[in-house]
């Protein structure tokens, strides 16, 4: 690259500028609101052709809460969207938000039930609202010692059997596992809904399922959704902290499917509000299981996995020592590049990089994109047709006999155990080549979904913040598992599924590419440096609070696996 004549570093130039402004006029061609939410036109094969389009203003309306419209990006694809900010200070509106709310039963104890169950407690009392919190379980249950031990008890009133809590509650959060929500919702759970009872969801897997074999839910009843975009324990440990640093927590995304009492939107954003979130967007709960299941199972665990896989094998064998290599490959990740990328974007990595070191990421994100593409592709059409939520249910069927195993016990992730046990954070490098894969898989995860038509707060929630702000801390803190397993069974078993096919299309290509010393593609890095995105990743990077998550220290999140890996 820096021995080529000025002849061909012209071309090189012009072919870059080409690149920028064919990107921009694919984006001002686009057809308006062509992939919005509602939007039912054909569905385009995907690897097929780009069909990206502009999506229209995303807005809503409250009569509790005081909404801001910020512009996430600006031409070629200009993008207006309505948030909510949160913050402690708001929690005395939740008060008004749940007027008419005597009782709220959330069903379940798995990774978000303990943390939305705790912060909801925590907040109604701290405004003085006498509304109880009542965790509802299988009689029987594992996870009712666990309910105790923060603080749920019969006595009180606030932990049950399912069933009843279920029938006495105005307000019922379903937090059960997806394949369960799947079996039991229409025979077990929405009988016992009281008349005109709002449900709330936190995923929408199960509207999935039920357009999936042609049903819908009661007509009487209000349907929301707010899906924290981070593992419940982020929930439950950023929201403690907030305690003392002003309101920290996890952002949020809300939908209302159904708006029989006309009150859906703000009871949905006050509990939002309630549980922390810091900013809240609005979504769809078909949008929402799309954008989630897909992220999953690409760069916020399943990606990230397979690519600090591939990569240690890839330095071991290039001579460095197994400590080394991991501290290039995961901690490269989990440290520099993914706190440059939470403070001050996607870009600023790359712009950071001078000299070989820009090269070296200029050639790793060339060999990557495509490969990391077409797996997320391929996800993201398994997730929309169904596939993937069949895939979950199917396994919830056989899982007494087939339980989730354990991943963390090969070298790459012992090596990692001596790496931390020694970790000097001011020492951590940020590997251009890692940097390279990584991003590139984050950035091919991004362009699929403006493609099908997310709005970038959800698309930057999903695919970035989610990714630096929630999981990778844990995976810094004790490995690839401690960050996988406190997520939900459907990421857990999305993450298994999928990290070996980027492991292997990223070796088998991106690695193939780099050892023949592939030219980089400048087409292909002009495009990531003019990709909208940027613009809507530094709006969120002003919206997010001065305070980094804590993931070692004292919490009621249950967080230390115990409550994953149950005897």
């Amino acid at each position: 690259f820096f021995f080529i004549g000025i002849m061909s570093k012209t071309l090189i130039r012009a072919a870059a500028v080409s690149a920028v402004l064919a990107t921009a006029d694919a984006f001002s061609a686009m057809p308006a609101g062509a992939f919005a939410p509602g939007h039912t036109g054909p569905k385009l094969a995907l690897r097929s052709s780009v069909r990206q389009s502009k999506v229209g203003p995303i807005m809503f309306e409250t009569k509790v809460f005081k909404k801001e419209t910020i512009e996430f990006s600006v031409a070629p694809d200009p993008s207006k969207e309505d948030i909510l900010r949160g913050g402690r200070d708001k929690f005395p509106l939740v008060s008004k938000a749940f007027e008419g709310i005597k009782k709220v039963g959330v069903i379940g104890w798995g990774s978000q039930a303990p943390a939305q169950a705790q912060n909801l407690a925590d907040t109604f009392k701290e405004i003085n609202l006498e509304i109880p919190v009542a965790i509802g379980l299988r009689e029987g249950s594992a996870s009712w010692a666990a309910a105790k031990q923060v603080g749920f008890d019969e006595a009180k009133g606030t932990l049950g059997i399912q069933d009843e809590v279920i029938k006495t509650s105005d307000m019922v959060i379903l937090l059960i596992s997806d394949a369960a929500q799947a079996n039991d919702y229409k025979t077990k759970i929405e009988p016992l809904l009281k008349k005109g009872a709002t449900l709330g969801l936190s995923h929408g897997f199960l509207l999935g399922h039920l357009e999936s074999v042609g049903q819908t839910f009661r007509e009487d009843l209000d349907v929301v959704l707010v899906a924290p975009k981070g593992m419940g324990p982020s929930v439950r440990r950023l929201y403690e902290q907030g305690k003392k640093v002003g309101g920290s927590g996890i952002n949020a995304s809300f939908a209302v499917q159904q708006d029989k009492s006309g009150r859906a939107t703000d009871v949905a954003l006050g509990w939002a509000i309630a549980i922390g979130s810091p900013f809240i967007f609005e979504t769809t709960l078909t949008s929402e299981y799309c954008s989630d299941i897909y992220g999953e199972r690409g760069i916020l665990l399943g990606a990230v996995h397979g690519i600090v896989e591939v990569l240690y094998r890839r330095f071991t064998a290039q001579g460095m020592t197994p400590e080394q290599a991991f501290i290039e490959s995961c901690e490269s990740i989990t440290g520099r590049i993914a706190k440059t990328i939470s403070t001050k974007g996607i870009l600023k990595v790359y712009q950071d990089l001078t000299g070989d070191d820009k090269l070296k990421f200029e050639e790793a994100y060339s060999a990557s994109y495509q490969p990391a593409k077409d797996v997320l592709a391929e996800i993201y059409d398994e997730v929309k047709c169904g596939n993937e939520i069949r895939s979950v249910i199917m396994h919830g069927d056989r899982f007494e006999k087939f339980p989730i195993g354990k991943i963390d016990q090969t070298n790459t992730w012992k090596v990692g155990e001596k790496v931390r046990a020694t970790r000097d954070e001011s020492k951590i490098p940020l590997n251009p080549t890692t940097a390279g894969m990584y991003i590139a898989t984050m950035m091919a995860q991004i362009d699929v979904l403006r493609e099908n038509g997310h709005g970038y707060t959800e698309i930057v929630n999903e695919s970035v913040i989610e990714a630096v702000d929630s999981l990778c801390p844990y995976m810094h803190a004790k490995g690839v598992a401690f960050m996988v397993d406190n997520c939900s069974r459907t990421a857990r078993l999305g993450s298994r599924k999928w990290a070996p096919r980027f492991d292997y299309l990223l070796e088998q290509q991106a690695c193939v590419d780099l050892d023949a010393k592939k030219p980089v593609d400048q087409a292909r890095i002009a495009k990531f440096i003019a990709n909208p995105v940027h613009t809507a990743v530094d709006e969120c990077c002003k919206l997010r609070p001065d305070c980094d998550i804590s993931t070692t220290g004292e919490s009621s999140a249950q967080d230390d696996l115990s409550f994953t890996f149950k005897a």
